[in-house]
């Protein structure tokens, strides 16, 4: 647990103090995008509002509450924190995995979050270090307790995936020797799993524990190691030519990440879902 009051002085003031200093000591050509665009790091200090893209029904990153209109989950979270770093107040534009990308490139936003940085979005796109690191692992059947790739990498074990996934890719990659089954969604491949068809659901551990909290009866989730199969997970921003922004975002990213508390965000995030403390790995630690 972080200590608020420690966490408080040091971070949020030091980066508040940086992202104050930064104008200043900025380069005129550095301030201003290509074209000569106002830069959203200028933006968000002359009208002190930070605009996210807001994904309803997408926990444990976003909810929103249809009677009051207020967000929640653990990128709301993190949000509220950075727009502390800048004196700035939160603007929600609702949104989509897919238009976020989009709505960077068309200025409506300055953040998305929960973005895996592909290498085709990255032509539209900058990333900032990663939010998380997304362990991948599996759901199994009862009595089937795999620990490592290794333990699913066998003939005689049946393994569900969903057909072009990065789960598929994984499961192909470290399990080949495997009777791999391909099914069109992440509900099919857990209904073949609890009908015994399949002994193993491969899935990233949001996804698992997600599962495990709408129907307790399928865990406990798996993370599975020798190697560790993992993916970043990043916070997406225009790219105008200006590095304040990034810089400050990487800062911010930094320590809130050595400090444990975006793992507490994430896991408060997934108890909204209905996760329950011991379904979550101890060694998952984002």
């Amino acid at each position: 647990m972080t200590d608020p009051v420690t966490r408080r002085g040091f971070g949020r003031g030091g980066l508040a103090a940086a992202a104050a200093v930064l104008p200043a000591a900025a380069m005129t050509g550095a301030a201003q995008a290509q074209g000569g665009t106002e830069t959203a790091f200028d933006r968000i200090q002359r009208t002190k509002v930070l605009r996210i893209a807001a994904l309803p029904g997408e926990l444990p990153y976003f909810q929103k509450d249809i009677t009051t209109g207020e967000w929640s989950g653990a990128a709301v979270d993190m949000a509220k924190d950075i727009a502390k770093v800048f004196d700035a107040k939160l603007e929600y534009l609702e949104s989509t995995y897919g238009n976020s990308v989009l709505d960077l490139q068309t200025n409506k936003s300055d953040l998305a979050f929960a973005l895996n940085p592909t290498a085709q979005r990255a032509l539209s796109i900058s990333f900032t270090h990663p939010m998380i690191i997304h362990p991948f692992g599996c759901l199994a059947k009862k009595g089937f307790n795999p620990v490592s790739w290794e333990d699913l990498n066998k003939p005689d074990i049946r393994i569900a995936v969903d057909l072009g996934s990065l789960h598929e890719t994984a499961a192909r990659r470290f399990a080949p020797k495997a009777q791999i089954t391909g099914f069109k969604t992440r509900d099919d491949c857990i209904l073949a799993l609890q009908s015994g068809r399949v002994d193993a659901d491969v899935l990233a551990a949001i996804l698992g524990i997600t599962a495990i909290a709408k129907n307790p009866q399928l865990g406990p989730y798996h993370l599975l190691g020798n190697p560790t199969v993992a993916l970043p997970s990043c916070l997406g921003l225009r790219r105008d030519g200006d590095t304040r922004l990034p810089d400050v975002l990487n800062a911010w990213l930094d320590f809130n990440r050595g400090v444990g508390q975006i793992r507490e965000w994430m896991i408060n995030g997934m108890k909204m879902v209905g996760a329950r403390q011991e379904d979550i790995p101890e060694q998952l630690s984002f």
